[in-house]
């Protein structure tokens, strides 16, 4: 089973929150390319949702679908969630970037939420795959 076959299995509104993950983590990044004061914020997400995208799915073909898969956003969106921070910080950034990087930003730390207890469930036993997707 692919990794795109285990998404499908899983409840509407995890499939939902995955089609906004890409929205907001990949695609609304690009904007941020239009204004020079936010291209390394926009650079530097997709950079990071690309390495954590390719790290997930070598997760998956190595251990199937189980909750360590979000180590990948963790090691990558972790520190970005930093970074963004202090991009928010700046006097100097537009609104526009600012606005699009409060969207993102709050989608990452959504998903490290989500992430960080799906982790710690699996360093403390939870290591079954996601049910109906072996």
């Amino acid at each position: 089973m692919s990794f795109e076959d285990a998404i499908a299995l899983q409840p509407q509104w995890v499939r939902y929150w995955l089609s906004w993950l890409l929205i907001a983590v990949l695609i609304l990044p690009l904007f941020l390319l239009r204004w020079r004061k936010s291209m390394l914020a926009g650079l530097a997400t997709v950079l990071a949702t690309g390495a954590s995208g390719f790290a997930q799915n070598w997760l998956y073909d190595q251990m199937g679908y189980v909750k360590l898969l979000g180590l990948a956003h963790i090691v990558f969106w972790t520190p970005l969630a930093f970074y963004l921070v202090s991009q928010l910080r700046r006097h100097d950034m537009p609104i526009w970037p600012r606005r699009i990087i409060i969207v993102v930003l709050g989608t990452i730390l959504i998903s490290l939420a989500f992430d960080y207890a799906d982790v710690l469930r699996y360093i403390l036993g939870e290591r079954t795959p996601v049910p109906g997707t072996v």
